[in-house]
């Protein structure tokens, strides 16, 4: 397995590692050197991707996890740690996929849920895993966010939210843990190329058509790019990062689906 070892010697937990996204960015970084723990509420697609990086020459394990129990959050922390010996990076990437729905007529139990998935798993993650990264020497906490954390949404209420919510929790994180040598930041997506974000539309070609021109380079993003990210946050060419949030919308925010006329033109 080709790596240009930027993570080596990492050992990461990937929270929400089975989905499209956190498989990506698993993949990522054990390409890159780390070691890696996939945790997934689905047991069989956290244990495809950890299957996949071993096949490659990477090391890895899966781990159900269920991220909207307490107890469950601080288990599979200490999995990682057991495993590997130590825990220097965490990723938190599992959202929960609400429906459409003003908030007038939004049950309580939604909203509820996309507080506990969204945002109090990656409270709850990083406080059980902070006194391992201080152990370890330092690290990196990566939350991924959303370009919808930034803006007002109509039937996203619960989502816009808590993705809103979690960059704040991660820069009072980066706050809290500097002095432990522990960076914390956040990743806010623009429209990417999912099952999850293109269901609505039919198809990942309706998606594509509908969504991309939204986007200051004219199309929607690819897992990879998350990924590659992820990695770089996580890794010492971003030591000098923490408390922020990185957009990778494609110009989504700056751009706002409209150029003017010449633009359009050119």
């Amino acid at each position: 397995m080709s790596r240009d070892k930027r993570l080596h010697g990492r050992v990461a937990l990937i929270v929400g590692g089975g989905g499209e996204i956190g498989g990506a960015i698993a993949r990522r970084f054990a390409l890159e050197g780390a070691s890696v723990l996939v945790a997934d509420l689905r047991p069989a697609a956290a244990e495809s991707v950890a299957d996949d990086i071993r096949t490659a020459g990477g090391v890895a394990a899966s781990i159900a996890l269920d991220v909207a129990v307490e107890r469950e959050c601080e288990r599979g922390v200490a999995k990682a740690a057991d495993l590997f010996g130590k825990l220097t990076t965490l990723v938190n990437v599992a959202a929960a996929d609400t429906p459409r729905q003003c908030v007038e007529d939004q049950p309580l139990s939604v909203w509820n849920e996309a507080l506990a998935i969204n945002l109090t798993a990656s409270f709850l993650t990083a406080k059980y895993a902070a006194p391992f990264m201080r152990n370890a020497g330092g690290g990196a906490i990566v939350n991924i966010a959303s370009q919808l954390g930034h803006i007002g949404v109509p039937l996203r209420a619960a989502y816009s939210t808590t993705k809103a919510a979690l960059i704040q929790l991660t820069k009072c994180l980066a706050v809290e843990l500097a002095t432990d040598n522990i960076r914390a930041n956040t990743i806010s997506p623009g429209s990417i190329d999912t099952e999850r974000s293109t269901r609505s539309y039919g198809s990942r070609e309706n998606a594509r058509r509908i969504r991309g021109p939204a986007h200051l380079v004219g199309r929607t993003g690819h897992i990879d790019e998350v990924a590659f990210a992820a990695a770089f946050l996580a890794s010492d060419e971003a030591s000098f990062i923490t408390g922020t949030d990185l957009l990778v919308d494609g110009g989504y925010l700056a751009f706002k689906g409209e150029l003017p006329p010449e633009a359009a033109k050119a």
